[in-house]
């Protein structure tokens, strides 16, 4: 409500001072905001100014015609809902027709009592509030509808220009069990649409992404509902290939008692991220492979026997290690040089990674023509076996060694070592037993196994 100051209500009396001063006083008294004129001059400029909540008219002043002064107020925007009430004397000539056309709202005759002017005055500033205030509630609904609008203009407008797949689901619910069986769309973009070869209309409204989303993965499904039902988003990668697209990511959020989904075409990414592990892998397998052999080198086998050794430890099971050297081969290198000396080396070390074949087992080049096996969970007998199998297959292989001093073809003198790892125990200890058994090997003429 308009208001010149807090009060029960402005009114704005057009009459002659001598005339409404009684009114004008009551009035004052009894909380009431009083102007009064005495010119539709004086009334004009009022107006323009501050707009009362109530205009009251005697009819009877002599400088004012009142129905001149009603005309103007109905043409104006601003004024035209402000409520007129006429003072009219008795038996004074009041056209009633053309009063209202020209917009009052009621009138007094005189004399009146007062309350009777403050009944009327309150009934009609109560609906000046109410209409006041029901204006002010619609102007505001209209602000939040055009909000609301706008808001959802725009919502469509990102997701019908998303690059992602994006779409809203609402649980449908068993009546009884309160388990949720499905879930209906309420909203979905081309992108996701065309993600399963549907018009958007086909998918809006629809129950059935149990069905939908099995052509992806079934799993799905039940990732869904865990969303619904925990809070806890979900985020994870699938493949489904589709024209030149096959990889995707996938984000589902809780929202109400249902989801929102976006689904991101990650093939270009994820085929770098594929071939960036490859190029790791074959950098790995590179830093792990000795050059000549093809077989593990010396760091991957130190590293490798580190992570069995606290394994072992942590199991308390036996552990073997075979340390193999290919008998008198610097005498080969120098006979047959050097290019048939790394010959040699390749074949020996293939033979005996043909042997050991578990996964958990390791053929390792050690240093020049010096091989080591590592046997997880093996004990000394399987150790002895599996030594035994190399040295017959090597010498299967008939590689000519003119100048070796036990045999006309290569052989292999062999240190084997076994433990069960224990805090008295190190690496050392092992790798120290498999050199000495190797030793002795050598020392007893080559071409022969020894354990320690």
């Amino acid at each position: 409500m308009n208001q010149f100051y807090e009060n029960k209500g402005n009114i704005l009396l057009i009459d002659d001072l001598s005339d409404n001063l009684q009114l004008l006083s009551e009035l004052l008294l009894l909380g009431y905001n009083v102007r009064s004129v005495t010119s539709v001059k004086m009334a004009r400029k009022i107006l323009k100014a501050k707009h009362p909540d109530v205009i009251v008219l005697n009819i009877n002043t002599p400088q004012v015609n009142c129905y001149q002064i009603c005309q103007f107020i109905q043409r104006h925007q601003k004024t035209i809902n402000i409520p007129i009430i006429f003072i009219v004397t008795l038996n004074e000539q009041l056209d009633k027709i053309k009063a209202f056309q020209c917009g009052i709202t009621d009138y007094i005759i005189r004399p009146f009592y007062l309350t009777e002017v403050v009944t009327k005055l309150e009934m009609i500033l109560t609906i000046q509030r109410q209409k006041y205030f029901l204006e002010a509630e619609i102007k505001k609904r209209k602000k939040i509808e055009d909000i609301l609008q706008n808001s959802r203009a725009l919502i469509l407008s990102v997701l019908n220009s998303s690059k992602d797949a994006i779409a809203a689901f609402q649980s449908i619910r068993h009546s009884k069990t309160k388990k949720i069986k499905d879930f209906r769309c309420l909203v979905v973009n081309p992108i996701f649409a065309k993600l399963f070869d549907r018009s958007q209309n086909e998918i809006i409204g629809k129950v059935g992404l149990k069905n939908l989303i099995a052509q992806i993965n079934q799993e799905f499904f039940e990732d869904f509902v865990t969303v619904v039902e925990t809070g806890v988003s979900l985020e994870k990668d699938f493949y489904y290939p589709q024209e030149e697209n096959s990889w995707y990511q996938l984000v589902a959020v809780k929202l109400e008692d249902g989801f929102a989904i976006t689904v991101r075409d990650i093939t270009v990414s994820k085929k770098f991220e594929i071939q960036l592990q490859e190029g790791n892998r074959q950098l790995q397998l590179i830093a792990n492979l000795d050059g000549l052999t093809q077989v593990a080198n010396r760091r991957c086998f130190n590293d490798y026997l580190k992570k069995q050794w606290e394994k072992h430890l942590e199991k308390q099971q036996p552990l073997t290690l075979i340390m193999i050297d290919i008998d008198y081969f610097k005498l080969y290198n120098d006979h047959y040089g050097h290019q048939q000396g790394d010959e040699c080396i390749y074949r020996v070390a293939q033979g005996i990674a043909m042997i050991i074949k578990r996964p958990t087992d390791l053929t390792a080049r050690y240093g020049g023509e010096e091989f080591a096996v590592i046997l997880s969970n093996t004990k000394i007998e399987g150790g002895l076996i599996m030594a035994d199998l190399i040295q017959s297959t090597i010498a299967s292989f008939e590689i000519p060694h003119e100048k070796s001093k036990v045999n006309s073809y290569v052989t292999l003198s062999m240190g084997v070592s076994c433990l069960i790892p224990n805090e008295h125990l190190g690496l050392e200890d092992l790798i120290g037993n498999a050199d000495k058994a190797l030793y002795e090997a050598k020392n007893q003429g080559r071409d022969r196994i020894v354990s320690f």
